[in-house]
C-alpha cells in the first residue's frame, strides 16, 4: 500500500462536473448495478431494532452492533452475565455488512512479518486464535442453528507471477512454524484461473453470510435474556464506579463493565489512532455460470493484492453463481479515483475467470490496518480497567471480531487468557516502529490542506448530487448540492483531530484523510474516530440546538 501515496495530490477533485457526467453514465449504462451496496445488504435480514427509551443497570454493556460486539455479548451471556448491545445503526450497518466475509487463518500481512513484529511464539498463538475463531463460529452456527450459508473451503494464496514463488516458500515455512502444519506449497493451483502459478493451499477456512450470522447472534442473544437496541447513538462513557453509558436521546445505562466494539474506537483520542490506518477497498460481485469456478477463498501476492470468493444466488435472482472480487486499497480520503480502481478490478478479474455475465454489484470498506498486522483487543490505553475496546481489523474482520469476542469475555470474567498479550492494545511493537513512523508522517502531511486551495472555487460551480470542498477567507467548507439544488454546508474540519475532509463521489461521502471518519453528504457522522457529525455552517450552536434530540425530565427504569 505504500506506493498510494502518490496518489494524494494527483486524484484531487478538480473537475467536478466532468467526474458527476462520468460517474451518471456508468449508472446508465448498467441499470441492474446496486451502486456502493453490498450483496449482503440485498440478500440479508433485517436486522433492525429499537432505541433506548429508559435507564438500564446491567453488567456490561457493549457499545456497536457489528460481528466484534455481537459476539462479544453472545458468549458473556453464555457466561450469565446481563448485557445490552447498543449501535446507533442497524445491527451490523456498519463495516460488517460491507466485509467479504472470509474466514482465514492465513494472515494478511503475511506470517514472515507477523513472525518478525511478534515473535515464533507470537506467531503460533496469531495462528492459533484464528483458527480458534474459525471453530467458534462454526461451534455457534451449529449450536444456535443459523441459517447463514457457513461453509468451510479451501484457501489459496497465489503468487502474482511465477517469481513469487521464493516469497511462497518462505511464506510457507512461516505458516508450519506457526502451526499450521496442513499448509501445502503447490506449484500450480488447481484453478483453472491460476493453474501457472504457484500457491500455497491452506486448508478448512471458511465463508458465511455475515449479516444472516449476525441475525442468529441476535435471536440467541434475545433468547438468553440480552437486550439490543439501535437508532441509539452514545455521546459519553464514564468508567465510574459504576460505569455509565450516556445516549443521545437521555437514557443512560449503568454497568460493571464496558466493551467499545465500533470498529474505530471513539472513546480514544489519539492512542490507538496513531497505532492503525484507515483504508478503503473496492468490491465487484460478477454474475458467473454455476460450478465454473471451482468454490474456494483465493487471494495474490500482488500490492494492493486482491481477495476473491464464490457466493450462491438465489434462483429468483439468477440461475449462476456470484464471484466476489475486492481489492485496489487506498488510505481513507487520500484517493478519488473510485472508477479507475472498479475498472482495474473488472480488467483482472477478467483476464482470469470465465465471466460473460454482468457485474451485478459493487461497492467499498473500510479497513483498520494496524502497525503490526494484529488487532488491538482488551483494556483501553490510558482508561479505567473496566473499559474495553476491539479495533484494528487488519483486513480480517469476521476472525479478528469472534476473536474480540473469545478473550473479552475471558477478561471481563476474569479468565486466563493465552492471547491478551498478543492482542493487547497498549503493546508496543518495537520492530514495527518504521510501519508506525511511515503512517503517522503520513497523517501529519495531510493537515497542510488547511492552507491549500478548495477543490472548486465558488459554491455556483457544484453541480446537483455532488459534494466540493469550497475555501471561504481563512476557513473551509464542505458543500454538497442535492438533487433539488438545495446547497448543504457544514465545516470542512473533522470533529476528531480537525484534519481537513475529502469529497469520496463513490459514496457521496466526506472522509478524513487523517484517522478515517466518515461522515455522509449533509455532514452526519457514519462512523469514528469523530463521535459528532460536522459542524453546520449558518446554524445555531446554541446547546438547546446541539442538544434538540435529548429528552427533558429523567428517564424511566427499564424493566
Amino acid at each position: 500500500m505504500e506506493d498510494l501515496d502518490s496518489h494524494v495530490q494527483t486524484t484531487r477533485l478538480l473537475d467536478i462536473e466532468t467526474a458527476t457526467i462520468s460517474l451518471r453514465k456508468a449508472r446508465t449504462m448498467n441499470a441492474n448495478l446496486e451502486q456502493t451496496e453490498s450483496v449482503w445488504m440485498k440478500l440479508g435480514e433485517n436486522n433492525s431494532e429499537t432505541a433506548l427509551q429508559c435507564d438500564l443497570d446491567i453488567d456490561v454493556c457493549v457499545v456497536g452492533a457489528g460481528i466484534a460486539g455481537m459476539t462479544t455479548a453472545y458468549l458473556l451471556l453464555r457466561e450469565g452475565k446481563s448485557v445490552v448491545v447498543l449501535d446507533d445503526g442497524p445491527i451490523g450497518g456498519g463495516q460488517t455488512q460491507r466485509t467479504t466475509a472470509h474466514l482465514s487463518d492465513a494472515i494478511d500481512d503475511r506470517y514472515i512479518n507477523i513472525e518478525v513484529w511478534h515473535g515464533t511464539e507470537g506467531s503460533r498463538l496469531a495462528a492459533q486464535s484464528h483458527t480458534a475463531a474459525i471453530e467458534r463460529i462454526q461451534a455457534i452456527v451449529n449450536d444456535e442453528n443459523i441459517n447463514c450459508d457457513f461453509e468451510r473451503l479451501d484457501g489459496y494464496l497465489v503468487g502474482a507471477s511465477q517469481d513469487s514463488l521464493e516469497l511462497l516458500e518462505r511464506e510457507w515455512h512461516s505458516a508450519l512454524k506457526a502451526g499450521l502444519l496442513q499448509v501445502e506449497l503447490l506449484h500450480h493451483c488447481p484453478s483453472l484461473a491460476f493453474e501457472a502459478l504457484p500457491c500455497l493451499r491452506f486448508p478448512r477456512q471458511g465463508q458465511v453470510h455475515p449479516l444472516k450470522y449476525l441475525n442468529g447472534l441476535k435471536q440467541a442473544i434475545l433468547k438468553m435474556g440480552g437486550r439490543v437496541f439501535t437508532q441509539t447513538h452514545v455521546t459519553k462513557i464514564e468508567s465510574g464506579p459504576p460505569a455509565v453509558v450516556r445516549t443521545k436521546l437521555g437514557p443512560t445505562v449503568s454497568c460493571k463493565s464496558i466493551v467499545v466494539a465500533t470498529n474505530s474506537p471513539f472513546n480514544d483520542f489519539l492512542t490507538i489512532h496513531t497505532k492503525q490506518a484507515a483504508y478503503i477497498s473496492y468490491v465487484l460481485g460478477f454474475e458467473i455460470p454455476k460450478g465454473s469456478v471451482p468454490k474456494a477463498l483465493y487471494w495474490d501476492t500482488e500490492n494492493p493484492y486482491h481477495y476473491v470468493r464464490l457466493q450462491a444466488i438465489p434462483l429468483s435472482e439468477s440461475t449462476g453463481d456470484l464471484l466476489i472480487v475486492g481489492g485496489e486499497d487506498h488510505k481513507t480520503g487520500q484517493a478519488n479515483d473510485p472508477e479507475v480502481r472498479y475498472a482495474r478490478i473488472e480488467e483482472w478479474t477478467r483476464k482470469r475467470f470465465p465471466i460473460s455475465g454482468r457485474v451485478l454489484y459493487k461497492w467499498s470498506g473500510q479497513v483498520l490496518e494496524t502497525m503490526d498486522g494484529l488487532a488491538f483487543i482488551g483494556r483501553n490505553p490510558l482508561d479505567s480497567e473496566n473499559v474495553f475496546i476491539a479495533t484494528g481489523d487488519s483486513g480480517q474482520g469476521m476472525t479478528h471480531g469472534t476473536i474480540a469476542g473469545i478473550l473479552l469475555t475471558d477478561l471481563i470474567v476474569g479468565r486466563p487468557n493465552p492471547w491478551s498479550t498478543l492482542y493487547e492494545p497498549s503493546r508496543k511493537t518495537v520492530q514495527a516502529v518504521g510501519r508506525f513512523l511511515q503512517e503517522n508522517f503520513n497523517v501529519a502531511a495531510q493537515y497542510s490542506s488547511w492552507v491549500t486551495d478548495g477543490d472548486v472555487r465558488a459554491m455556483q460551480a457544484i453541480p446537483s448530487g455532488t459534494g466540493a470542498i469550497v475555501r471561504t477567507g481563512i476557513s473551509k467548507v464542505a458543500a454538497y448540492r442535492d438533487e433539488q439544488g438545495v446547497l448543504h454546508q457544514c465545516s470542512a474540519v473533522c470533529p476528531h483531530l480537525g484534519c481537513i475532509v475529502e469529497w469520496n463521489r463513490n459514496e457521496s461521502t466526506w472522509d478524513c484523510p487523517c484517522h478515517g471518519s466518515r461522515f455522509d453528504k449533509e455532514g452526519h457522522l457514519i462512523c469514528g474516530p469523530a463521535n459528532t457529525d460536522l459542524q453546520k455552517m449558518g446554524l445555531s450552536m446554541e446547546p438547546a440546538a446541539v442538544q434538540d434530540h435529548t429528552q427533558t425530565g429523567k428517564p424511566e427504569k427499564c424493566n
